[in-house]
Parts: C-alpha cells; structure tokens; sequence
C-alpha cells in the first residue's frame, strides 16, 4: 500500500495543478474513508489542506473520532455545526408541504438524512470557493457501485480518489496512513440517525460487497442486494439527463 499511497499523493498534486487552485478540502465525518483521504491531502498539500468538521443532530463520538483524525494527520481543520441550519430549513419544508396536504411522513427520515448531506456539500464548496480548494469526496468502490451516498450530497465533489479501493483495501490504505486502530475497527455508519450502521441499513456486508466486486462468489441473497441497489441507483452515477438537440 506504500506504493498506492505515493501514487494517490501525486495525482491529488496534479489534479490540483491542473485546475489552477491551491489546495484540497475534506469533510471530517470520523469515518475511516474520510480519514484515509484526510491523510492523503495533508500529504499532498501540508500547506493547502482543510479538514472541516460539520455536525449535524451528530452523535457526539463523531466529532471525537473526527479530532483522532485531525490529530493523527496533523491537517488544519475547524468545526461548522449545522444543527441549527437544519432545525430551521427542514420543518419549514416540512410545513409548506404540510400545507398543501401532500407531507409523505413515510419519506421523512429519508429526506431528512439527505438534506443533512446537501448541507454538508454547500457548507464545503463555499469553504471551497474561499480559499481556492477542490472539494474531495470519500466514496470508495462498493459505495460507488451500490449508490450507497446522496446524490449531490458526499456525491458531490470534485475528485473522488478511493474510487477504485474496495472497504477492505481502504483499510490497508488506512493502516499504511497511520489512521488510528479505533477508527479502522469501528462499524462504518454515514451517521445519519442513532443507531444507524451502512451494512445494517443496506442488508449486506462490505466485506460480501468487495468479494463481488472482485468477481468471487458470495450467497445468492447478497448478489441480488447489491445488483438491486447499483441498478436501482444508476442515476446517481451519471451527469443529467438530457435530450437531443430538437430541431
């Protein structure tokens, strides 16, 4: 994984080179993919990266685990706390739509964790545009493939450098990084309500997920899971729709 690191450090170099910018920002979750990638832009830039914090309804541990990380890779970070943001937009939302009769309770824990996500991406672009950074997502392969993000919400960044890293090779890269243990060992969760995990809420296993991706065979239940959710989730992977030129 040495290798791969040094690989990545030099294509996040390039990819910012290339954009006339000056460095890379990251939204610190306390997760292990965004901590890999937090090591990986310190490393790329010592200078010009940012690592932000963004508790939003979050479980306290989150913002725990986010300083390890600040703290084992020494990036400069701050904290933007968008609880009372969000306390004022959705039940606004929620009221108009209540409003008019048409409020689908059935939707609401959903559309809640997703406009916690798109906050997080408007929070970061605007930290962005002010010190000239490219925003850089944390979503690997099996998250990739399965659409297991919120379409322009940790869907919307610039460069998405673990693309091609299953979970597991995620967290050899995270191991070779120095991420701390605590971190690496923890059940994955995108945080959204209490209690919540990734591999709960989606009926499968990572580890089930990479065995697929790398073509190995894995219980019948499981395959279906996860070709329900790429097929299901295909929008999210592709630029808008639109049609031809009419003449």
């Amino acid at each position: 994984m040495k290798k791969h690191v040094e690989q990545l450090t030099n294509w996040l170099r390039k990819q910012v080179e290339e954009s006339g910018l000056n460095g890379l920002v990251v939204g610190l979750s306390g997760g292990i993919d965004s901590a890999v990638v937090a090591h990986l832009i310190k490393r790329a830039f010592p200078n010009d990266s940012l690592g932000i914090i963004l508790p939003c309804k979050s479980n306290s541990d989150d913002q725990k685990y986010a300083q390890m990380v600040v703290e084992s890779s020494g990036i400069n970070s701050f904290t933007i706390d968008l609880t009372e943001t969000h306390e004022v937009l959705f039940p606004t939302i929620k009221r108009e739509l209540a409003n008019q009769n048409e409020w689908d309770e059935s939707q609401e824990k959903l559309a809640d964790a997703n406009l916690r996500a798109r906050l997080r991406m408007s929070t970061l672009y605007t930290v962005a545009t002010n010190y000239r950074y490219l925003v850089t997502g944390t979503d690997n392969a099996a998250e990739w493939h399965t659409g297991y993000f919120t379409k322009f919400g940790d869907g919307g960044v610039d460069l998405v450098p673990l693309l091609h890293y299953t979970k597991g090779e995620v967290r050899e890269l995270a191991k070779e990084l120095g991420v701390p243990d605590e971190i690496i060992s923890k059940p994955p969760s995108a945080g959204l309500w209490e209690g919540q995990t990734d591999e709960n809420e989606m009926g499968t296993t990572y580890d089930y997920i990479d065995q697929y991706l790398k073509g190995e065979e894995i219980p019948e239940k499981d395959k279906e899971i996860i070709e329900q959710m790429h097929a299901k989730t295909a929008h999210k992977r592709e630029l808008p729709k639109s049609p031809a030129k009419f003449d």
